[in-house]
């Protein structure tokens, strides 16, 4: 890139910058405001406006001072990079634009940063309660319609108008079964139905800095985590950086000529995620991955321009500070330039050190997440990233907890995996699910014995890890990927004035829906007390004929969870775990409250779960 100043004039409180041609208008600037008091005092601040380059500019402000102005391939962008110093005060930055004698203003605010609530990162203490808005209640009609797009309930591809109003009237039913942290598929605006493209699952952004109308507005997505957070609960945020949707603002008018990868059109990715980590790959694999475009509704953007690698982490960054989020749940995260990735994860760190993010890595091998993730062992490559996404254990439970009731289940592939553990750099930070909004959901059509799903939901809220609950689990909810990822993403019952049963309450839940509640309930409100399955560690045994043991220990608090997979009652001799039991003779279990003798022998009902707290 080249710079497009002519003269250059730079004290600590004033710069002047001298263009030929003019500015008629500015259309966009981004970020819309900053603070003072960050800890990276550089800010970038990208002007868009008819043949803004050519334009003089000029500012004065105490503690401002310019580091460079950039001209790219567009005339109609200005990268002007300032140093907001320590001494600088909140105010107002006149950038004045010149057209020969004619001039105009554009105002620029800088907020005093505030200590508030918010970036508290997540942790293995959490559950988080993974939500698609549009799915989950309309708590405003007056929101639905937006660029003439009707909401179509019956569509399992089109807008069905859930928004932050009916997730904000469910926040004490979010509250009251147990979890932790919400987290939202993304709230972006996606103003993309022209295309032919459903974008209501938010994954094709057409604005950064928008939420989407449908949703509320920014300051009704604000409103929302103030509430969460007074209500003892975190919010995570789902951001997309590796793709923006064909309809972005910008598409018509790119900065660059290198802005998208195959700028020219669409190019398909290889979605070969194993290249990035393939020590025999060219390069030419690595690039057919990481440059190719999702979808063809998704361009590709290319993290390499250095201004837009600026844009994309200040754009984090932005949104922590201005909404204060907990944590960024990142989409298609090896998609996307991996020095990139690393500079991003470590500048967002770097400014809130307790702050997590979690990368969507959809690896069925456990040594490909353990390489993604910050400080690992396999990686000569520093990654940054805190917590990646558990599709190895996923994948192992669906293995172990078959649908098909006749089959016992085996814990032999559980117990792999975990025994694969040494390769991870952080076992606290490993994300644990089920299932999600691309996967089909764990229960299935028709699905009445519960022994499964109680055993499958024990086993990912004591392992190691951060537990992911998606919305409706608690009540049953099905789906099949086969079958259209709407599905996946049913409305919730009763998040519509006129459903017909309304699940958030117990008496519109039916007897089956209610006993699953209170047991994932009972586990959740248990599990938020008990720091040895928040945090302690985990000691498990090989399993034997049919039943998987395992212990989690900190200090003196010790829990020990017994999973029967049999379809026959199991006696399960105790001196086998004299190792962890020690001179203790009975325990808690914290379902039935019963104080059970764990001297000798227990008896396990067929596809029964114990969750025995041991008494010392």
């Amino acid at each position: 890139m080249k710079y497009f100043v002519k003269k250059l004039l730079i004290t600590t409180t004033f710069a002047c910058i001298s263009y030929l041609g003019f500015a008629s208008e500015i259309y966009r600037v981004e970020p819309p405001f900053w603070w003072t008091g960050m800890k990276n005092t550089e800010l970038q601040i990208m002007f868009y406006g008819d043949k803004v380059a050519n334009a003089e500019l000029q500012f004065a402000y105490d503690g401002v001072e310019l580091i460079k102005a950039v001209k790219v391939d567009n005339p109609n962008y200005i990268f002007v990079y300032l140093n907001i110093s320590e001494n600088a005060k909140a105010g107002q930055i006149n950038f004045n634009f010149t057209e020969n004698k004619k001039s105009f203003t554009y105002t620029y605010e800088l907020r005093k940063r505030e200590k508030t609530t918010g970036a508290q990162g997540f942790n293995s203490s959490d559950v988080l309660y993974l939500i698609m808005p549009d799915r989950f209640a309309n708590g405003d009609v007056s929101n639905d319609v937006w660029d003439d797009e009707p909401v179509d309930r019956n569509d399992q591809y089109g807008r069905h108008g859930g928004d932050f109003a009916g997730i904000n009237q469910h926040l004490d039913y979010i509250n009251n079964l147990g979890m932790t942290t919400i987290w939202l598929n993304p709230v972006f605006e996606n103003k993309m139905h022209k295309t032919g493209y459903q974008s209501y699952h938010g994954y094709a952004t057409t604005d950064f800095y928008r939420v989407d109308k449908r949703f509320g507005s920014n300051d009704d997505y604000c409103a929302l985590i103030e509430n969460i957070h007074n209500k003892g609960m975190k919010i995570v945020m789902d951001m997309i950086y590796n793709h923006c949707g064909s309809l972005h603002w910008w598409m018509n008018d790119l900065p660059c000529s290198d802005w998208l990868n195959h700028q020219s059109g669409f190019v398909q990715s290889s979605h070969n995620l194993y290249t990035i980590l393939d020590l025999h790959a060219p390069q030419s694999e690595v690039k057919a991955l990481v440059d190719g475009w999702f979808v063809d509704a998704m361009p590709d953007m290319n993290q390499r321009n250095p201004h837009l690698a600026k844009y994309l982490i200040q754009n984090s960054i932005w949104w922590i500070e201005y909404s204060r989020i907990d944590g960024i749940r990142h989409d298609t995260h090896p998609y996307l330039d991996f020095d990139f990735l690393s500079q991003w994860c470590k500048a967002v760190n770097d400014e809130y050190p307790d702050f997590n993010i979690v990368g969507e890595l959809c690896y069925d091998n456990p040594s490909a997440l353990a390489w993604w993730q910050k400080n690992s062992k396999l990686n000569d490559r520093q990654s940054n990233l805190l917590t990646v996404m558990d599709f190895a254990l996923l994948d192992a439970c669906l293995q172990t907890f078959t649908a098909e009731p006749e089959k016992d289940f085996s814990f032999k592939k559980i117990y792999e995996t975990l025994a694969q553990d040494f390769m991870y750099a952080d076992l606290n930070n490993i994300l644990t699910f089920l299932d999600n909004h691309d996967r089909s959901r764990f229960m299935k059509k028709d699905e009445t014995d519960l022994r499964r799903y109680k055993q499958a939901l024990a086993f990912i809220l004591t392992t190691r890890g951060i537990p992911q609950i998606y919305y409706g689990t608690e009540i049953l909810m099905h789906g099949e990927k086969h079958e259209g990822d709407g599905l996946l993403r049913k409305d919730f019952p009763g998040g519509w004035q006129d459903d017909a049963a309304n699940a958030f309450t117990e008496a519109g839940r039916t007897d089956l829906q209610n006993e699953a509640w209170n047991y994932l309930q009972k586990l959740l409100q248990w599990r938020k007390k008990n720091h040895a399955v928040c945090e302690g560690k985990l000691i498990h045994y090989a399993p034997e004929s049919d039943i998987y043991v395992y212990f989690r220990i900190k200090n003196d608090n010790k829990v020990m969870i017994i999973l029967n997979g049999a379809n026959s009652e199991k006696t399960l001799l105790m001196n086998k775990y004299n190792e962890i039991i020690g001179n203790s003779t009975s325990g808690k279990e914290i379902f039935s409250g019963q104080i059970l003798d764990i001297n000798e022998k227990l008896n396990i009902p067929a596809k029964g779960t114990y969750i025995i707290e041991i008494i010392n």
